[in-house]
């Protein structure tokens, strides 16, 4: 069946907008946030009109309507990802707060004595230095309170992961590996059941940093070979305020609490108090319940859409962004330049053009992309840069809009010729 993007652009309300005095908006920033189809927006609306009340604590009727479509968005993402049951899904904000519930639960088990998540001097975290800020600043801070080492997988110029040192870098030191499963600036999607077979053959938990992977393609967390996957509902057409993350059940329960406070308990007393069991222990206070019913619509949506659909329709708009993108002298896309093993973000620099003023003329032009270091500094120091432009693509984009990034890029080249 061929994939209808002009079906799917309809279901965008936002596509339909102009901007700068006019112009039709081309919106190539998904890595950043994806836009909402109508069935998500009508999905939110509707629960905050019909059936909005807290869960959990109510015994009215909305109180169990609003439990039921919060537990069924849980439900929904659990067989979204492939994992055994729903008590294996934990909702948080975003990403950013998926993978800090892992390094503070292990620094609390560092402070509760030995076990599977301690850590102290000797101990090793392994990274990659393709990861973005959300999977590198928490590990840093996690080894500075134990006292463990930070180790990391460099970057090859063509933009892949340097697995060639593995053996010196996952070792019996390593207790955990924490990497991206595609680059949110290179696009480049890693080879990661590879690096979590090596990992678990010395007794060392495999996180995934899955959010740029999961709106794009089909995800599975045991094919991975994950202990822990995160990632984050804004990005794959869901709300803001809404994340998740996996883990193994045996893991939840062994795991300490991150965040004290109500609906996270079993019992209380002022001296002590029990937890509840996963995966409410690590879902304190009032959670983001809409937004959870908003992740449940986007996940039916682009399940209805289907997943492998939308990769292929990635695949051949990649393929012609990267060639379109290659014929503009001075243009150096960083990352793979072929669409094998590749995602749908390209960034790329421009010579004698600042990253900056290219997104700005390209926003005159009604284009949006990103500037700047995309939240991976060291990953663009590493490629001797200090920023880049980075257009994302995704289901609802075309090769028509990648012409049109081209032309822009040209645009701006010749206006700062001038200059």
């Amino acid at each position: 069946m061929t994939f209808d993007v002009a079906r799917i652009r309809k279901d965008f309300p936002i596509l339909d907008r102009q901007i700068r005095g006019g112009q039709p908006l081309i919106y190539l920033d998904s890595a950043n946030t994806s836009q909402k189809p109508r069935q998500v927006l009508d999905a939110m609306t509707e629960f905050y009109e019909r059936h909005n009340a807290n869960i959990h604590r109510a015994s009215h009727q909305l109180g169990e309507e609003a439990t039921e479509a919060y537990e069924g968005a849980r439900i929904k993402v659990g067989e979204f990802i492939g994992a055994r049951d729903e008590t294996e899904v934990v909702f948080t904000k975003n990403i950013s707060e998926a993978i800090n519930l892992v390094a503070y639960s292990m620094s609390n088990a560092t402070a509760a004595g030995p076990g599977r998540f301690a850590l102290g001097p000797g101990d090793e975290i392994v990274i990659t230095e393709m990861e973005h800020h959300s999977n590198i600043v928490p590990w840093q801070l996690l080894c500075q309170r134990t006292g463990a080492t930070l180790r990391w997988f460099g970057v090859t110029p063509d933009g892949t992961l340097d697995t060639s040192n593995i053996g010196d870098l996952i070792t019996e030191r390593t207790k955990l590996v924490a990497l991206v499963h595609q680059s949110n600036v290179l696009g480049t999607i890693n080879p990661v059941r590879m690096i979590a077979d090596a990992a678990h053959a010395v007794g060392a938990l495999v996180l995934v940093d899955a959010a740029q992977s999961v709106p794009h393609m089909a995800v599975d967390v045991a094919s991975l070979g994950a202990d822990f996957l995160g990632f984050t509902g804004h990005k794959l057409c869901g709300p803001t305020g809404i994340g998740v993350l996996w883990a193994r059940r045996e893991l939840l329960d062994e795991m300490p609490p991150f965040l004290g406070g109500g609906e996270m308990i079993e019992s209380v007393w002022m001296d002590r108090s029990t937890f509840a069991p996963p995966p409410h222990k690590f879902e304190a206070g009032t959670m983001p319940i809409a937004q959870a019913v908003g992740l449940g619509a986007a996940i039916d949506y682009l399940t209805e859409v289907g997943l492998d659909a939308i990769r292929a329709h990635e695949l051949q708009l990649i393929e012609h962004a990267l060639g379109a993108l290659a014929a503009v002298d001075g243009l150096r896309i960083m990352g793979p330049g072929s669409p094998v093993d590749r995602g749908s973000a390209i960034s790329f620099t421009v010579e004698g053009v600042h990253p900056h003023d290219i997104s700005q003329v390209l926003d005159d032009l009604g284009i949006a992309v990103r500037a700047g270091h995309h939240c991976a500094w060291p990953l663009h120091r590493a490629f001797g840069v200090q920023a880049s432009t980075r257009a994302s693509f995704y289901l609802y984009n075309t090769h028509e809009e990648a012409d049109a990034l081209t032309e822009g890029i040209r645009q701006a080249q010749r206006f700062f010729a001038l200059a």
